[in-house]
This record gives C-alpha cells, sequence and structure tokens, in this order.
C-alpha cells in the first residue's frame, strides 16, 4: 500500500474550488489516464481508467463529503484504492486544495509503476492540471453539488 499526499494553491474561492471538485464527470478534463466517470448517484461513481495502456473499470463509493471542507472515497470494485481530498481557505481568493491517496497498486503494471514514482507524479500533474483547469474558468465552477454525506459510524 502506497500513500501519495499532494497540495496546490488554487486562484479562486474555497466554495468554486470545492464546487468543481464535486463535478466528478469532468474529471477526465484534468486527470490523466482517466476515460470516463459517470456518477450513478450521491454516493456512487464508475470509473475507467487507462494505466500504461492497461484499461480498468471499477465502482468507488464516497464515504464522507462535507461541502468546502472534504469529499472521501473507498474503491468498491477493481484496484483497491481510498482518499480524501480536502480544502482550505488560505484568503478570500485562494483555496489549498490536498489530496491523500492510499493505492494497493493491482498487477504487474501498477506496482512498476508504483515503484517508479510514476503514480506519484501523475498524482502531482493531475492537481496542477486541475489548479489551471479552473483557474482558467475565471472563477467559475462547471457545476456544483453541495449535499452533505455524512462519516460512516465507527463499530
Amino acid at each position: 500500500m502506497s500513500t501519495i499526499t499532494e497540495s496546490v494553491d488554487v486562484k479562486a474561492t474555497v466554495s468554486t474550488v470545492y464546487n468543481q471538485w464535486t463535478q466528478f464527470e469532468s474529471f477526465p478534463r484534468f486527470m490523466e489516464g482517466v476515460e470516463e466517470i459517470r456518477q450513478l448517484d450521491d454516493t456512487h461513481t464508475h470509473w475507467k481508467i487507462n494505466i500504461a495502456g492497461v484499461q480498468k473499470e471499477f465502482d468507488a463509493t464516497i464515504t464522507e463529503q462535507n461541502p468546502d471542507e472534504r469529499v472521501a472515497w473507498a474503491s468498491d470494485t477493481g484496484p483497491t484504492h481510498a482518499g480524501v481530498i480536502t480544502f482550505h481557505r488560505l484568503d478570500n481568493d485562494t483555496t489549498r486544495v490536498t489530496a491523500q491517496l492510499d493505492i494497493d497498486p493491482d498487477g504487474f503494471v501498477e506496482n512498476v509503476a508504483d515503484k517508479l514514482g510514476i503514480l506519484d507524479h501523475r498524482v502531482k500533474g493531475d492537481m496542477k492540471r486541475f489548479k489551471t483547469f479552473i483557474e482558467n474558468r475565471d472563477g467559475h465552477e462547471t457545476g456544483a453539488w453541495r449535499g452533505d454525506v455524512g462519516r460512516p459510524a465507527q463499530n
């Protein structure tokens, strides 16, 4: 299991940045290797990805979502991974977005990519591309979902 943490400061309000992040179907526009994401309902997504020419599909569940603060998820099928994206207001027009991902590479290609730092590099690039994507929209998101998904009860 690898943990990847990456942050980027975005010149936009925390609400704008958070709203854009909730538009999962726009991820292919800035995430390398993500071919398609479908939002199935408020807490379920279906992903199609390509890693070094290997195509995979999987489902993920949003496990926690608090407007302007955080979005957390875990995979249900396919490659084992989970993560959280947090949003921190630095000032009225700047937001720090931090991604923390726990990834358990699946198969030879993903293990090699992890060992060579390719996955870490990809996340870093995705965060930079997200910054460019939202900043180039002049502070306007493509949509928003402001619902709350509570943290699962602990046993």
